[in-house]
C-alpha cells in the first residue's frame, strides 16, 4: 500500500505540503525510531516521503540541514515556562524533567544533538534564551551560566539514557555472592521500587508508571536535587538571590 502510494506520487509532481518542514521532520524522525540514526540518510528520507532525492534537496541542502529541524522540534518540546515565573530551583527542575522525558523518547539521537551546534536553529536558540535569563534573574554571572547550563545538560542526556535501560541492568547473577554489598544494595533498590512504583516522579513529568521508569525517575530526581543544591551553594551569597 504504502509502495503503491509512493509510486503514485513519483509519477506526479508532488504537493509542496510534502516537503514542509513539518513533514520532513516527521519522517526523519519515524526513519530513525526505526532504523536508528544510521537509517536517517538522505536518499532514504526521500523514499519515505515518495519524492525524488532531487526535490528534497530543495528543501534541506544535507543531513546536516535535517539534523537542525530534528534538534529544533524536539527543543520546542522542552519546557522553559517556569524560567521568569517561578523560584529558580522550580524553573530548573521543570526544564530538566520534561527535557530528560523528551530525550528519553529519542534516545538515538543523543549523541547527535548532544554535540549539535545550535546555529541557525531558531527553537534551541530560543529555548537558551529563556534559560539563561532564568539564571541571570537568580544573580548567577554570565560567565559561568554556560557551565552551568553544560553540567545540568551532562546529567539529563545521561538520564534520558537510564529511562529505557533494562530494569536488571544491575542484576549480579552468579556473581551475587562475591559481591554482597553491592548486590544488596541493588535488591533493596528492586524492594523500594516495588512497594512505591510511583515515588521518583516528579510533578508534571511524563514518565510511565514501569518499575524501570520508577528507578531511573528515582536516580534522576536524587542526582537532579544534588546538582540544583551545588549549584546553589556554588554561588556567592552577596550574588545569589534567595529562592522565593
Amino acid at each position: 500500500m504504502v509502495a503503491a502510494q509512493q509510486a503514485k506520487r513519483r509519477a506526479g509532481r508532488p504537493p509542496s505540503a510534502v516537503l514542509g518542514p513539518a513533514h520532513i521532520t516527521k519522517a526523519a524522525l519515524k526513519l530513525i525510531e526505526q532504523d536508528g540514526y544510521k537509517g536517517l540518510t538522505m536518499s532514504a528520507l526521500a523514499r519515505r516521503l515518495g519524492v525524488a532525492p532531487s526535490a528534497l534537496y530543495n528543501h534541506v541542502a544535507s543531513k546536516a540541514d535535517v539534523l537542525l529541524l530534528v534538534e529544533d522540534h524536539l527543543m520546542a518540546g522542552v519546557d522553559v515556562s517556569g524560567f521568569g515565573a517561578e523560584p529558580w530551583d522550580e524553573a530548573v527542575r521543570r526544564w530538566a524533567w520534561s527535557y530528560r522525558n523528551v530525550f528519553a523518547r529519542h534516545t538515538p539521537l543523543i549523541n547527535v544533538i548532544a554535540v549539535l551546534p545550535v546555529t541557525n536553529a531558531p527553537q534551541t536558540v530560543t529555548m537558551y534564551e529563556a534559560v539563561t535569563a532564568g539564571f541571570l534573574d537568580a544573580g548567577w554571572p554570565q560567565e559561568r551560566i554556560i557551565d552551568a547550563i553544560v553540567a545540568l545538560e551532562s546529567f539529563i542526556f545521561g538520564s534520558a539514557f537510564d529511562v529505557t535501560a533494562p530494569e536488571d541492568i544491575f542484576d549480579t547473577g552468579t556473581l551475587a555472592a562475591d559481591n554482597p554489598l553491592f548486590s544488596a544494595a541493588v535488591r533493596s533498590r528492586s524492594i523500594r521500587n516495588s512497594a512505591s512504583p510511583g515515588s521518583g516522579s516528579a510533578a508534571g513529568s511524563s514518565s510511565s508508571s514501569s518499575s524501570s521508569s520508577s528507578s531511573s525517575d528515582s536516580a534522576f530526581r536524587l542526582g537532579l536535587e544534588a546538582l540544583i543544591s551545588g549549584l546553589r551553594a556554588s554561588l556567592d551569597p552577596v550574588e545569589a538571590k534567595p529562592a522565593v
